[in-house]
């Protein structure tokens, strides 16, 4: 009471609101001197290295082959395309041959993967490079990484200028996306896209397709890389990327040594066994450690008697998606965000099933899996928390990790010792041998012979 009696005088009244003013004044330019504060200076680091880790797992018949066609191509055209496929046949693909850019690949061939870059913003045309490894790696004591020579520019050739009539096929055929697990196909499914009537803005509905892939290692002048023409030694099965990389060049800092744990390491191939029943195909794997999520895609297609086709595409989604874009690496926050929205698999994840009558019975689909790692960026020196000092990073690493799976729907009983396989329910009065699909017989079936 005698406090109220106090404030009721009109003296210590003005003197309270004063009071109340001056802090509310004194935080008002508080806050205010803290939003007009500069943002942290931060410059690019001195040196930036990438690296990128896959895993890759197929049971796809002369999946090596093609994938030494695909490593020969990449580094001598025809010719060496076909040495390659020779590689590959025998199973020599797995000593050396590796060519930069397997960690990108569809997964054709099986194997273990890493792709390495360097670059110096005090030497924009380092050309060599050193990358001493741990010894649980098996390559040594060290990497050679080679920047590609700029190749010379071709004089320009005689243009033809005669006029020609330009000839146009209409499109034929139609497109189906069906997404989500289980046993049955959902309602309102599938959305099909009649490619003879269709619209441009039409193909742009259709085809929603989710995933942002960055840049990561890359093979270009002023960028020594690994794996390269003078080291193309393919990593071994029981590597390990854990422990201290030393990164040696002109313009490198002495300071570049950068240590990865465990979830930077080499992941384990996914080992998928699928089982065909009634209610479609059971897919079912083991989990994979630091796995961050999962996601499954399926294309195949079938012909009609009037020469045209059908494309299907099939994802473990929640949402439609033809999953294109997201069978490649991705960023942690976007994982995040599609596994809130039900696009990603969670980790725990073990199973999913491919509904049936979705796939003509005999012909299957293409099947891809990925299992997504972390993304993650190291640098030197670390961050100050004090936003007034400037951020002068020495170096960075980038490090992104994934292991995926190409096979057909159904398994092509091709697995390579790598603990795959397919069981069938007994089928009563049915054949017990089926056959199996053949890929290059299902692309030609997408739209038609």
């Amino acid at each position: 009471m005698y406090f109220n009696q106090m404030l009721s005088r009109p003296t210590l009244r003005l003197t309270t609101l004063a009071v109340l003013a001056a802090i509310t004044s004194a935080t008002s330019a508080t806050l205010l001197a803290q939003m007009k504060a500069p943002p942290q200076v931060v410059k690019p680091p001195i040196a930036l290295a990438y690296i990128d880790v896959a895993t890759a797992a197929s049971d796809m018949p002369g999946g090596n082959m093609m994938a030494g066609m695909a490593q020969g191509s990449s580094s001598g055209g025809l010719f060496g395309a076909l040495g390659g496929m020779a590689r590959g046949a025998t199973g020599a693909v797995t000593g050396g041959g590796n060519t930069f850019g397997q960690t990108r690949s569809m997964g054709l061939g099986s194997g273990k993967y890493v792709d390495v870059s360097v670059f110096s913003n005090k030497n924009r045309a380092l050309a060599e490079a050193t990358q001493m490894i741990p010894g649980v790696m098996s390559l040594g004591e060290s990497l050679k990484l080679v920047a590609p020579i700029p190749e010379k520019p071709l004089p320009p050739g005689p243009v033809d200028e005669r006029p020609y009539e330009p000839s146009y096929e209409k499109p034929r055929g139609k497109m189906s996306i069906y997404w989500g697990c289980g046993e049955n196909i959902r309602p309102g499914q599938p959305r099909t896209l009649d490619a003879a009537t269709a619209r441009i803005e039409d193909f742009g509905k259709f085809f929603v397709s989710r995933g942002s892939t960055t840049k990561g290692a890359r093979a270009e002048p002023g960028h020594p890389a690994w794996p390269n023409k003078q080291d193309d030694r393919q990593v071994p099965d029981s590597a390990s990327l854990i422990g201290q990389h030393t990164f040696i060049g002109n313009g490198i800092p002495d300071s570049f040594k950068v240590s990865l744990g465990a979830p930077q390491d080499l992941m384990p191939p996914i080992q998928l066994s699928q089982r065909k029943n009634e209610t479609g195909v059971d897919l079912e794997w083991q989990t994979i450690p630091h796995a961050r999520g999962y996601f499954i895609a399926v294309m195949g297609g079938k012909s009609d008697s009037n020469d045209s086709g059908e494309a299907i595409f099939w994802t473990s989604s929640e949402l439609p998606d033809v999953g294109f874009g997201l069978l490649d690496y991705q960023s942690n926050s976007n994982i995040d965000k599609w596994l809130g929205e039900k696009v990603i698999l969670p980790a725990a994840t073990t199973k999913c099933a491919v509904p049936k009558g979705i796939f003509p019975e005999s012909g299957g689909g293409m099947l891809r899996m990925i299992a997504y790692g972390s993304e993650a960026y190291f640098a030197f020196p670390p961050r100050p928390t004090d936003p007034k000092i400037a951020w002068e990073p020495d170096w960075q690493t980038k490090v992104r990790v994934k292991s995926t799976l190409f096979s057909m729907l159904g398994g092509m009983g091709d697995n390579e010792g790598r603990g795959r396989g397919t069981r069938d329910e007994p089928a009563k009065g049915k054949d017990k041998e089926e056959k199996k699909p053949n890929p290059i017989e299902l692309l030609k079936g997408l739209f038609g012979r």
